[in-house]
């Protein structure tokens, strides 16, 4: 046991890239014990064993797991490869797309630049143009306070006398290359490594004074007059990374200090981006209840933001902050710039982007003009995807088995449903004298209980023209009981159906007055 302790302990180690001595400093003790732990020659007492689990990220009853060891092992690169298989989709999906990226200083402030950096330079190497937009607000806030130098916030922008003007350009160049350093990074032991990022910056906005806001000159405060689009295509045409500061200048050589937030919008919007991805402080957007709204529409989000400036007020909003609450207005004006998506990520998070851009589920709120779902009839190129969709579902027993060529003869009843252009479900409805069968009901596992199901299912009932619907299961009745069917005895099937019932199946019956 204590043999299998200590290798666990050795993988998870080295899996979270910590070195011996960084691990011995976590836990107290001195590297040459730690060694002697790690060849199980040490005996160890619970709470050690309880201090090391913490430490590690993992629950101690992985050291008691009866699980053989070589299968964690063997699981966890299965799960690797498995991840790595179904992101394939997305590799090929964003290859030689346009991201722009923006980050607010807070990402310097609290050392979260270099695990952005690392996730930037992956997406860099999957053939991703990427446009880095950079705040320094934070940064500035405490110069100004270390020169006693006060400033006015005007609906949460600064009024930039000539003054703070100084102190924002030293201070954006010393953030700015600070990010360049970061990108440039090529350490042997970190995911940069062999990476041979360019990075690009060039004076691509030309900005003009945003004028008196609420009876108050916002002087050296500006706003985007227009974009260098072709300037900024040509860089990511070499393969180059564009990194942009918060800067703008005029025609007569004025400086003006811009929201990093719009002066993203604006730049996705010129260069027609097909993402614009922000980091935020939270997982995205949040409900009343605090948990995660995975998809807004711009209709949505225009009400959310509403209801917080009228009911409340920006300051005192639940779950979100001020400056998240501009990101969202920034990520409207973005869209109205017909900017297809725009993703919300928490940067407190390590890997939100990844996951984010990667994964079925993602990790944050995306925003679209138009629900990301659509409802349709099926077509002769859906027969595949119903197939291997229903496959497994024939497989265990919870839906009848029916071959490609079955689904293609009946093809004209069925309906599917899309999420972000990819098939997550089906649905195929058989008219009989009064009643309408809703069969062959499914909805992909990556996507169940998140309201698919409800909605395919509410499509098909305003579509039915009979008096009720029913439905056959054998494994799904809570869910129908729970949206209005009520078990009924087969004899009210009709005729033509229960001909062709199978009784080994022994499918309970369900019914629902429409």
């Amino acid at each position: 046991m204590q043999n299998k302790i200590s290798k666990i302990i050795k993988f998870l180690r080295k899996k979270q890239k910590l070195t011996l001595a960084k691990l011995a400093q976590k836990l107290g003790i001195n590297i040459s014990s730690l060694c002697r732990i790690e060849r199980g020659e040490v005996n160890l007492s619970v709470d050690l064993l309880e201090k090391i689990a913490k430490i590690l990220n993992v629950s101690p009853t992985i050291f008691f797991d009866n699980t053989p060891f070589h299968q964690n092992l063997t699981d966890s690169r299965n799960s690797f490869v498995e991840h790595f298989r179904l992101s394939a989709k997305f590799i090929y999906q964003f290859n030689k797309k346009i991201f722009v990226i923006a980050f607010g200083g807070e990402v310097l402030k609290d050392d979260q630049l270099k695990q952005i950096s690392h996730d930037i330079n992956l997406l860099h190497s999957l053939n991703i143009k990427l446009v880095l937009i950079h705040g320094i607000r934070p940064h500035i806030d405490d110069k100004l306070i270390s020169v006693k130098n006060s400033t006015l916030l005007v609906r949460n922008q600064r009024v930039t006398d000539k003054k703070a003007l100084e102190h924002i350009i030293e201070v954006n160049g010393r953030i700015h290359t600070e990010i360049e350093a970061s990108l440039s990074s090529s350490m042997s032991d970190s995911p940069m490594a062999g990476s041979d990022i360019k990075v690009s910056c060039g004076n691509f906005i030309t900005a003009k004074p945003i004028g008196v806001i609420d009876g108050v000159d916002m002087q050296f405060t500006g706003q985007i007059r227009k974009v260098d689009n072709s300037a900024i295509l040509d860089k990511l045409s070499h393969n180059e990374i564009v990194l942009i500061s918060p800067i703008g200048f005029s025609p007569i050589g004025e400086i003006f200090n811009l929201s990093y937030e719009q002066t993203a919008a604006y730049i996705a919007g010129s260069i027609k981006a097909d993402k614009l991805i922000y980091y935020v402080d939270s997982d995205g957007v949040l409900n009343k209840r605090g948990e995660l709204i995975p998809e807004m529409t711009t209709e949505k989000a225009e009400n959310l933001i509403r209801n917080i400036e009228t009911n409340s007020s920006p300051d005192n909003a639940a779950h979100i902050s001020y400056k998240d609450l501009n990101i969202l207005k920034s990520s409207l004006s973005a869209i109205k710039q017909n900017v297809e998506k725009v993703h919300l990520v928490n940067r407190n998070t390590n890997g939100s982007l990844i996951q984010e851009l990667y994964t079925d589920r993602g990790s944050g709120t995306i925003l679209t003009e138009y629900a990301l779902e659509k409802i349709r009839p099926a077509s002769i190129r859906d027969v595949k995807a119903i197939h291997l969709l229903t496959e497994p579902l024939g497989k265990n027993g919870a839906l009848l088995s029916r071959e490609n060529e079955k689904i293609e003869q009946d093809l004209d009843n069925f309906i599917v449903i899309e999420h972000n252009h990819n098939l997550i479900g089906c649905v195929a409805l058989y008219p009989y004298k009064n009643m309408t069968e809703i069969a062959c009901f499914a909805i992909h596992p990556n996507y169940q209980r998140q309201g698919f199901g409800m909605k395919l299912l509410n499509y098909c009932e305003k579509k039915i023209n009979s008096e009720y619907a029913f439905i056959l299961t054998t494994q799904s009745e809570h869910w129908f009981i729970e949206k209005g069917f009520s078990r009924a005895h087969t004899d009210l099937m009709p005729p033509k159906r229960k001909k062709i019932y199978h009784v080994e199946r022994n499918s309970k019956f369900f019914t629902k007055k429409l």
